[in-house]
This record gives C-alpha cells, sequence and structure tokens, in this order.
C-alpha cells in the first residue's frame, strides 16, 4: 500500500489536479482536513471508503488509522488543503511513515497564496518593482518562528511578504513594516480564497486593519504585503519577450 498526500488546492473542488482526484477516486481510505478542505474533494472516493475528516483527530490517531490501512494493504488518500509542501505539517507525518515502513508519495496542489493572485488578476513578480516573493507566518498560538525569520528581517529585503495565520495580529504588522515599506504600501487581504464566501481586501499598511475589522475577519485569511500590488501601469516590460534580447529559441535580434 501508499499512503498518497493530496494537495487539494485552496477551497475550490475544480482546483484539485487530474492526479490529485484520480488518486482520491482510487482509495480505499481518505483521511482528510476538513476544517480547510472541502467535502466536494472527497466525494470522489469509492463507494464503500473509509472517509474521516481529521479535524478532531490527533497525530496518533491519523497515523493509527494509517497503520490499520498498512495492515489491510489499502491505500491511503492524506488529503491536505493547498499545498502540502507549505505549512502542511506533513513533515511529521513523514517522520513516522518512515519509522513504520510505510512507503509515501506526494501530487502538489495549487497553493493559497497563487490562487489568490489569480483573484486578484494580477502578477505577483513585476520587473524591477518587485522579484522575490516571502512565504511566511507569525508564531501567535502556533509553533514558534525560528529567530533569523522575523517580519523586520523580511521587510528589510522589499520583497512581496504573503503572511500566513496572522489576521489578528495587524497591528504588530503595520509596526513592523512601515518603517520600511511605508505606512502607504499596498496591502490585500485575501480571505477564503476559492470558498464562495471568498473576498478580496485591499488597502494600505495604515488602514488594513480597519477595513478586516469592518468584515469581521478573524481567519483563514493571507496577507500581501509590497509595491508589486499597488495598480502599477507604469513599469518596464519583462526582457522575455523583448525583440533586442535574443535566447535559444529566439536567437536572433529582431529589429
Amino acid at each position: 500500500m501508499t499512503v498518497h498526500f493530496i494537495g487539494a488546492g485552496p477551497g475550490d473542488p475544480d482546483l484539485i489536479t487530474i492526479k490529485g482526484r484520480r488518486l482520491i477516486e482510487q482509495c480505499p481510505v481518505c483521511l482528510f482536513a476538513g476544517s480547510l478542505v472541502p467535502e466536494a474533494v472527497v466525494a470522489f472516493t469509492p463507494k464503500g471508503a473509509r472517509v474521516l475528516d481529521t479535524a478532531p483527530m490527533t497525530l496518533d490517531d491519523t497515523h493509527g488509522e494509517i497503520i490499520a490501512a498498512h495492515e489491510k494493504g489499502q491505500d491511503v488518500a492524506r488529503v491536505h488543503s493547498g499545498d502540502p509542501a507549505l505549512y502542511g505539517a506533513i513533515a511529521e507525518q513523514i517522520r513516522r511513515l518512515k519509522a513504520d515502513g510505510i512507503p509515501y508519495d506526494i501530487t502538489p496542489g495549487v497553493s493559497a497564496y497563487s490562487a489568490a493572485a489569480a483573484a486578484m488578476g494580477q502578477e505577483l513578480t513585476i520587473p524591477e518593482i518587485a522579484q522575490s516573493i516571502v512565504l511566511t507566518r507569525m508564531s501567535m498560538k502556533s509553533t514558534d518562528m525560528p529567530p533569523r525569520e522575523t517580519l523586520e528581517n523580511f521587510g528589510r529585503t522589499g520583497a512581496t511578504l504573503v503572511i500566513h495565520l496572522a489576521i489578528r495580529n495587524l497591528r504588530e504588522i503595520e509596526r513592523q513594516l512601515a518603517p520600511h515599506y511605508g505606512a502607504d504600501c499596498a496591502v490585500v487581504v485575501a480571505y477564503r480564497v476559492g470558498w464562495p464566501d471568498e473576498m478580496i481586501l485591499r488597502g494600505t499598511l495604515s488602514d488594513i486593519r480597519l477595513k478586516v475589522r469592518a468584515e469581521k475577519i478573524t481567519r483563514t485569511a493571507l496577507i500581501f504585503i509590497g509595491p508589486a500590488l499597488a495598480n502599477i501601469s507604469d513599469f518596464k516590460d519583462s526582457a522575455l519577450y523583448d525583440p533586442k534580447i535574443p535566447h535559444v529559441l529566439r536567437p536572433k535580434v529582431l529589429l
């Protein structure tokens, strides 16, 4: 048997990959993170499959289910939201699988930040404005951050920041980042991306907190910060299609 870690995407059932859906259709056991993965995603399980919402379960509980499936030779679809490589909490699961000699593989999914960029209708890497994206989070009630991975340190780079698990900490975000980005720096809050109640809020470091409070958003939101998020039209074209810059597939300079 094999444990298949599957990225379900951010919420929209149509954003799961073809491979991910095919695996769910084939596995007699499905463990899914019900707080973030809609039931429509796991509705593809075969008739009679054992389907469990892992939201109220512990790591011992989920691993126990995998052990039981392993003993029966049954494949397991372990379905996570977004892409499991990013805050998927799969590292500790994989550690246990390796210790018990249980095979596994990983099928990537659409990450919430990329789905949010699509919902915004824009590219996150703008020539000569922003060419780097930092995906990070804040500690709050979750696992501590490594000491050098602070918002202030990331803020010094001027890169586009995508902050997870921090929607209740906007005041502290403004305090740490305003000195580096400016109080009027563009901010986008993407709430429940891919779900029917999806919401995209635009503002600045100085006013986004009030807008979020007015909408009563307290969880399941991403915070985007950086100059690339502003409504910019006067940026340089990418060199990719520049007729004066040849490359291997367009070796001649076009005049």
